[in-house]
């Protein structure tokens, strides 16, 4: 399929050919109809992307402010990586349309294949020929409303949210400053709201636009004509709402809004425009000033958008979801009539000159709409195969496989494509002689399509049966959120591939359970998950350094994890297990390795809330390995600290820039001079060796099955508030 896609670094626009996106549980499948343009939000990043990185980092702070944190935490290679890996990549356009569904993930009952719905949201709703939708993304078009109206749903939703927030009244007079797309929907929400409008713009025909939809009067905020049709409507008062609809700069807006106000007026932002309160006259009219969260209740929550989850209608009456069905009722009813705000249709084939005459000026538009070839199509079969979990078995009981080794280049897939995947192991394995990058798996179109263009995969596709049943792959790479690692690691052993997972293997006791049958099932133990602390160079020349020891040892392993970002997927715990269980068993890793043993017991304590967590691992000569994984820490401090002690000697590691071993004879490592090497790049060697050759996996399965069943002991142990003793594996 076909998608409009961005290059955020160099400004290149296209019209990409990317996979059709798979059809998820929770959502459907459309096939889009019309699309809408935002000429101000999509416009503005497009007009960046244009900027050189100077610019760039000027027009977002916030995203400077980050940078030169990961710096503080990761070095600047890997952060440079990470942030032209970033910039470097196709990113989509789009988040309001029309279309119909073409086929239903499982739990959907409330439309069928063939049925047409509005969708909304800037990762779901895009300039894409398919699109997947989550359930509370979407909304069944009334009877009668025509699709390129329906694709007004979401920009409609902003609106309505913005005037929501203003609380409007009957009667009452409003101010609506800056008449684009959503200054003009705003005029007509309000107007069918019983409030008189008075609207402001330096575009002339957007003022006669406005007042032609029903606004009493429009003009320049410089103008006269502004505050005398205030004065008259509200008896010289001033208005009871004020709109900021408009983006830019320049603080005129707010200062405009001050000045034409009422006492105790309700100023409301929609827009993104500069906000310098003059202090003294929002003071001395004592203000309301309100935020308009883009659609409404939902926005931005991952379990009432990618879950499902509703909000209950007693408690929260008009949510995301609700403002879209409601807005299109609206329309469907003739109470807002969007056919006059739209200035032009182009087929979406012509997508890249359409952008290219908006950004120019060439094209003057309020709105401009793709309108997409075949609108039907016969849906495809619904819904996926459920999979049956195995019996649960006490780990430890696989038959070890030797593999045949491979004949020519190692034949690698991945499934998934995220942030951790193309800054930390790709980049190893494209340089990498010997290996191929065959296939790429994702369930978004456009991530499969930059990993294939930035790697080389020969192939991109959102088929996982596809790539399991190719014979021709030697390895898969599992690299997607934690919730779905167990289960793709047991499809692929069942289908005989060597796999690298990334960390967590599992997130319960009946997922490792799960993944275990599988090996015993198929007699595949060609398993490695992505513990790669143990790989770091540093770290094993400290090991080496630091040699035997006779007696039990004592070791600290200090995490300063920090705090994670507000809408981090790491934080639905629900779905993706707790922060430990998901990172954890790196550190339950490296601890076993450097003691050369598995953990026998684990008691974890945790400070109120779970924020700090201290973990303490008992091995069977006695020796004990303390976690403390704290997320209160200063962010400037290391990331993780260590220290090893037995037989007179002291091994420390200084967040992979520094080691040294202090016995009757000290070392120190010199500081490396570039990035932290924490041995992503030696332990994938190390695999693809192991699949090249048929050899041993560079971790033994019983290594990793009592890291995982370590890692997960110890939300067992805070909740019983007592020692967690393991099975030893047989």
């Amino acid at each position: 399929m076909k998608q409009v896609v961005q290059n955020y670094k160099s400004g290149e626009l296209a019209v990409l050919d990317v996979p059709v996106p798979g059809c998820k549980p929770g959502g459907v499948l459309v096939r889009s109809a019309y699309s809408l343009i935002s000429t101000g939000t999509e416009l503005m990043k497009v007009s960046e992307a244009g900027m050189s990185m100077l610019g760039k980092a000027r027009s977002r702070p916030d995203q400077v402010a980050k940078v030169m944190q990961s710096v503080a935490t990761n070095g600047v290679p890997a952060t440079y990586r990470k942030v032209m890996g970033k910039l470097d990549s196709y990113t989509p356009l789009g988040y309001s349309l029309c279309g119909v569904v073409e086929q239903v993930g499982a739990g959907i009952d409330d439309v069928k294949a063939g049925d047409l719905v509005a969708c909304a949201g800037n990762e779901h709703a895009l300039h894409a020929e398919l699109n997947w939708v989550p359930k509370n993304l979407y909304v069944p078009v009334p009877d009668g409303l025509a699709p390129r109206h329906a694709a007004f749903g979401t920009v409609g939703s902003i609106a309505l949210q913005g005037v929501r927030q203003g609380e409007p009244q009957l009667g009452e007079v409003a101010l609506v400053i800056g008449l684009g797309l959503i200054g003009q929907l705003v005029v007509q929400l309000l107007t069918a709201s019983g409030v008189r409008v008075v609207g402001v713009d330096p575009d002339p025909a957007r003022c006669e636009l406005a007042e032609r939809v029903g606004a009493a009067a429009c003009g320049d905020p410089a103008s006269a004509a502004v505050e005398a049709a205030v004065t008259g409507l509200t008896g010289g008062h001033g208005v009871d709402q004020v709109y900021l609809a408009a983006g830019g700069g320049s603080n005129q807006p707010v200062e405009l809004a001050a000045r034409l106000s009422r006492d105790r007026g309700r100023v409301v932002d929609i827009g993104k425009c500069r906000l310098d309160l003059p202090w003294n006259a929002y003071y001395e009219k004592e203000l309301d000033v309100r935020f308009s969260r883009s659609y409404g209740p939902g926005r931005y929550d991952p379990e009432y958008e990618l879950e499902g989850r509703d909000y209950p209608i007693g408690y929260v009456r008009w949510t995301e979801r609700r403002n879209l069905a409601c807005f299109l009722d609206l329309v469907a009813r003739g109470s807002v009539d969007v056919e006059p705000l739209v200035s032009h249709v182009a087929d979406f084939e012509d997508a890249v000159e359409t952008y290219r005459r908006l950004k120019d000026g060439e094209l003057k538009a309020v709105t401009v709409l793709f309108r997409y070839p075949g609108h039907a199509q016969e849906a495809r079969e619904a819904g996926a195969p459920a999979v049956a979990v195995p019996e649960v078995r006490r780990p430890g009981g696989a038959a070890s496989t030797q593999a045949r080794p491979a004949t020519g280049p190692v034949r690698l897939a991945f499934v998934g494509a995220g942030n951790y995947a193309t800054s930390m192991l790709l980049p190893h394995l494209a340089r990498r002689d010997g290996v191929e990058l065959s296939t790429v798996v994702t369930t978004t179109a456009l991530s499969a399509a930059n990993a294939q263009r930035k790697f080389g995969f020969a192939q991109a596709t959102t088929d996982l049966d596809a790539v399991l049943g190719d014979k021709s792959i030697d390895a898969v790479f599992v690299v997607t959120r934690h919730s779905s690692h167990a289960e793709l690691t047991r499809q692929a052993l069942l289908a005989g591939k060597t796999v690298f997972v990334e960390k967590p293997l599992a997130l319960t006791e009946d997922e490792l359970a799960g993944v275990l049958a599988a090996v015993e099932e198929s007699g595949n133990d060609r398993l490695q998950v992505g513990f790669n602390r143990r790989f770091a160079p540093l770290l094993q020349e400290a090991r080496e350094r630091f040699g035997g020891r006779t007696g039990p040892a004592s070791l600290r392993y200090l995490v300063n994890a920090g705090r994670l970002q507000h809408g981090s997927w790491y934080l639905q715990q629900g779905t993706e297990g707790s922060r430990f269980a998901g990172e954890g068993g790196h550190f339950v890793d490296t601890a076993s390795w450097l003691l050369d043993a598995d953990p026998v017991s684990v008691y974890a304590a945790a400070t109120p809330g779970n924020d700090d967590l201290q973990v303490v691992l008992r091995y069977p000569d006695g020796s004990t390995a303390t976690i403390s994984y704290v997320t209160t820490g200063a962010p400037g401090f290391p990331k993780e600290t260590l220290d090893l002690v037995a037989d007179g000697k002291v091994l420390r590691l200084d967040d992979f820039v520094r080691a040294s071993v202090h016995g009757r004879k000290r070392w120190v490592s010199s500081r490396l001079p570039k990035a932290r090497d924490k041995g992503q790049n030696a332990e994938l060697a190390a695999f693809v060796k192991a699949v090249r050759t048929g050899g041993p996996m560079p971790v033994p399965l019983q290594s990793l099955v009592a890291t995982t069943a370590a890692t997960l002991a110890v939300q067992a142990g805070l909740a019983a508030g007592a020692p967690v003793t393991l099975a030893r594996a047989r």
